[in-house]
């Protein structure tokens, strides 16, 4: 699932493309994509100027003139483009808004776990953690004297901290030194330092990469990212470790995939 390295550079570079235009007509839409249910979402947005795109989380938030928000999620596979009215049109492509100029907005998603929700001018993230590129440690820590779950579970959910996800909670740990067993309530005031500067050191390089590509993940563009090979643990169980040489280690915690280095994160 795209994380908030890759929904940053989708942000990044499709805002070119779509702030400031008119939404000349919605050419398609899948409605059971769209949140609430029933909700006529191509009436609300045609005609409507693209005010701003930002991201929360792993929302792409699309803010429009008349005050009105709505959010696009990628889920597993989606992919949120800019491209040319003339490009053949893919098979889970599930959204297309034309901008004008030849230009559309489209979203593919194959699995369909992405979604399209709107927010009308409400914020719509009360539940959400803060953002970790801001986060202070004194934040964090808050969140995670509340819960005694492991670490590596407590930073996967999103009203503790918005935006991690597998690839980044395991690469943070690394960097922190800390074992993703970890009870978050057993963390000292030194480890939630470390581990709130190895955050956001970890995503600030992912996205000076444009983030990882593993299967299905592209820019706005249609370009991959380029942080796959610098990835430390994530996805490398057997290898040796870049700091080490101890073999990486890969366990299932909460159902996700977990990899760590024995030795440089001991438990």
């Amino acid at each position: 699932m795209p994380e908030l390295p890759e929904v940053q550079t989708v942000v990044t570079t499709l805002s070119s493309h779509v702030v400031g235009k008119k939404i000349r007509k919605v050419l398609h839409v899948r409605r059971d994509m769209i949140t609430p249910d029933g909700f006529d979402f191509a009436a609300a947005i045609k005609g409507r100027t693209i005010e701003s795109l930002t991201r929360r989380g792993k929302r792409i938030v699309f803010a429009l003139d008349d005050a009105n928000r709505f959010f696009i999620h990628l889920g597993m596979s989606g992919k949120l483009t800019a491209e040319s009215a003339k490009a053949p049109i893919l098979p889970h492509t599930h959204l297309i808004v034309d901008l004008g100029q030849s230009r559309q907005l489209r979203f593919r998603d194959p699995r369909r776990f992405g979604e399209i929700r709107w927010l009308g001018p409400t914020v719509g993230d009360e539940k959400m953690g803060p953002e970790p590129l801001v986060m202070r440690a004194s934040q964090l820590a808050a969140k995670l004297k509340k819960t005694k779950r492991a670490i590596k579970n407590a930073l996967m959910d999103q009203n503790v901290i918005a935006g991690l996800g597998n690839i980044y909670v395991d690469e943070s740990l690394f960097a922190a030194g800390i074992n993703p067993l970890t009870l978050a309530s057993d963390l000292d005031e030194d480890a939630i330092r470390r581990l709130t500067k190895s955050i956001k050191s970890t995503l600030r390089r992912a996205i000076r990469h444009r983030g990882s590509t593993l299967r299905d993940y592209v820019d706005a563009n249609g370009a991959a990212g380029r942080f796959k090979r610098l990835h430390r643990v994530y996805g490398r169980k057997g290898e040796p470790c870049a700091k080490c040489k101890t073999p990486i280690e890969r366990i299932v915690l909460g159902g996700r995939s977990t990899c760590f280095c024995p030795r440089c994160q001991p438990l």
